[in-house]
């Protein structure tokens, strides 16, 4: 680990450390701000309309980064039975996510030869969006979701799902009850967790002696790299470079052996691990490659780090003078989708219903109701025909070419579509 001091025109920790915060991966008090985004609410906690006039809680939206380890992460102000227990996103709304999902079953079948005589887990396993393209080709499987009304989903399915949070005392159970998993996989839950090193060590535990893990999460770097502020929020707790997971893994005695580069979210890694003793699959080229750029890049430097608030205040005045101008001209702008991101961008830019009459979600769990914090109506996609508005503001703009394209016929009308990340644009 590189020991780059701390330059002096850094500023300090607004949470003074005698508090007890910490890195949840090294356990350093040395913490510097990453970037501050304010106060803000739990992004997934969507507003009924009988709650509209109820206290609603802000938290800070503060993420640091470890001097020591680099791991950028917030403070966990809620537990995660507050937000995951019952959830909002159901990953089978999104068609490209759903397709990304067949193609990696297809993928990992092929190259570890998966068949009936094995076992494949998945750790937040949502809907079953994923597992189901396993079961169609008779492999077992065994889905690992916290979220009750979502596993209740995936059961529909026909898919074996057990409700409960992962980490290494759950491992164990797990193990008595399904056995060792041939592969172990987890798409944007590593992010997630609290017990960072509690859940690393549980997936040592489960895996099989010759086992594989994959997990997929978005890269730090390419989020440093295209401005992406609103991916951050609570139920996002830690942001990983390579360099970085590749310790967290390796401390619990893990070693990751392959790494891909992923479009998904705006950029995504996904990783392979194996345990440290099985030396039957080297480290790739590609892997090499990644952790050299990344330290080429300075990402095991403090330095780096610093740049990223100032990159992220541009980007909000760029929204907010879009916004303004917009209204100023008497055009109507509408939202399309209502993501964990876009609650994040909506808060930190002051955008209300002033601003975006309304937004509109394909997830029926989520329409009828408001966003959190920012209050605008989340309604069903076929409005927006009626509405017939100027401007269609992305808010996952991770899904722009699938959005784009669904909604292609308000084009008749002349209206145009805002992606508002990496910078805004008008298209």
């Amino acid at each position: 680990m590189s020991s780059n001091a701390i330059e002096t025109t850094q500023q300090p920790l607004a949470t003074d450390n005698a508090t007890g915060t910490c890195c949840r991966f090294c356990g350093s008090r040395n913490l510097r701000s990453f970037v501050d985004l304010g106060m803000s609410p739990l992004c997934q906690t969507h507003i009924k309309p009988e709650q509209l006039n109820n206290m609603e809680p802000f938290y800070p939206l503060h993420a640091l980064v470890c001097e020591d380890c680099r791991l950028v992460q917030l403070d966990e102000f809620v537990a995660p039975d507050d937000i995951f227990s019952e959830y909002a996103y159901f990953s089978s709304f999104s068609d490209s996510w759903v397709a990304h999902a067949e193609r990696y079953v297809v993928k990992m079948c092929d190259e570890l030869s998966l068949d009936s005589n094995s076992q494949v887990m998945e750790i937040a396993s949502n809907d079953g969006y994923l597992l189901q393209h396993f079961v169609k080709r008779q492999v077992p499987v065994l889905g690992i979701e916290p979220a009750a009304n979502i596993a209740e989903a995936a059961r529909e399915k026909g898919i074996r799902t057990t409700v409960r949070f992962f980490g290494d005392d759950t491992a164990r159970e797990i193990v008595a009850e399904y056995g060792h998993a041939d592969l172990l996989l987890g798409n944007n839950v590593l992010a997630h967790v609290p017990d960072l090193n509690g859940f690393v060590a549980g997936m040592k535990i489960v895996l099989a002696e010759h086992g594989t893990i994959t997990m997929e999460f978005p890269h730090l770097y390419r989020q440093m790299e295209s401005n992406q502020f609103d991916t951050i929020y609570h139920e996002h707790i830690s942001y990983f470079s390579f360099i970085v997971v590749e310790r967290v893994f390796a401390a619990h005695g893990l070693t990751l052996f392959d790494v891909e580069e992923l479009p998904t979210h705006g950029g995504s890694l996904r990783i392979y691990a194996r345990h440290q003793d099985d030396e039957s699959r080297p480290l790739t080229d590609r892997l090499k490659a990644l952790r050299q750029r990344e330290l080429d890049d300075g990402l095991d430097t403090m330095a780096r780090y610093h740049q990223f608030a100032d990159q992220v205040k541009r980007t909000r005045w760029n929204i907010m003078r879009f916004f303004v101008e917009a209204k100023e001209a008497g055009k109507k702008v509408v939202g399309y989708g209502a993501p964990g991101k876009g609650n994040t961008l909506l808060n930190y830019c002051g955008v209300q219903k002033d601003f975006l009459e309304f937004t509109v979600d394909r997830n029926p769990y989520k329409q009828g109701t408001y966003t959190p914090g920012t209050h605008i109506p989340i309604l069903a996609p076929e409005v927006i025909a009626d509405a017939k508005p100027d401007y269609i503001f992305i808010l996952p703009w991770n899904l722009k070419e699938e959005i784009t394209q669904s909604l292609a016929y308000t084009r008749e009308w002349g209206c145009q579509f805002v992606i508002p990340i990496p910078e805004i644009e008008v298209i």
